[in-house]
Parts: C-alpha cells; sequence; structure tokens
C-alpha cells in the first residue's frame, strides 16, 4: 500500500519512529562526466527530518529516540516504511532502535 502526500512536515512520527530522508549521491564526477540515474547508487545516509516523542517501557521509565531533527545519520540498506510525497520523493519511517549511527562531520 503507497500512500502519497504533500509533504514530510504532513508526517508526524509516533512513539520512537524516525522520519527520515536519504542524501542522494552525486550524479556527476569528479572530472565533471554526469552518471546516468540506474548506475547512481542509494547512499545508506539520511537526514533525520523528524522525531517521535519516545515510549514509556514497562518499568515506567520515560525512553526517548537518540537522534534529534536535523542529524546525519546511518540507515540499514533494506527496512522501515517508505511513504513516497508528491513527486519522486521519498521519505522513509525507521525505529530509532534500526538507525544504526549519528554521522558527525
Amino acid at each position: 500500500m503507497s500512500t502519497v502526500l504533500k509533504s514530510a512536515k504532513s508526517i508526524i512520527p509516533l512513539l520512537d519512529r524516525v522520519l527520515v530522508q536519504r542524501v542522494k549521491a552525486q550524479a556527476k564526477t569528479a572530472s565533471g562526466l554526469y552518471l546516468p540515474e540506474k548506475n547512481v547508487e542509494k547512499l545508506n545516509q539520511a537526514k533525520v527530518l523528524a522525531v517521535g516523542p519516545g515510549f514509556t517501557d514497562a518499568n515506567g521509565n520515560k525512553v526517548t529516540p537518540q537522534v534529534n531533527v536535523g542529524d546525519n545519520v546511518l540507515i540499514p540498506q533494506f527496512g522501515g516504511s517508505t511513504v513516497k510525497l508528491n513527486g519522486d520523493e521519498e521519505v522513509i519511517l525507521f525505529r530509532d532502535s534500526e538507525i544504526l549511527a549519528k554521522i558527525t562531520e
């Protein structure tokens, strides 16, 4: 089932969900040559667009997500729930525990 929404701002993650958008790979080489779109690989790097408030565990402790809006993160190759936006844009919902790492610059 595919849902088409107007923008990522209309999505508010619940519990420990994190909304991310993949960083697009360069379609141009260092020497200035353009690569065909089918030859450009999907990167496992994404930018966090929205973060849910967290959840309360069985012991009553508040568990908050470890990432914040604007963080660059490493995501798994597969998984998450893809949501299509107007045009060809896609965003992905992951659980906080599925995010592999934060990327610092």
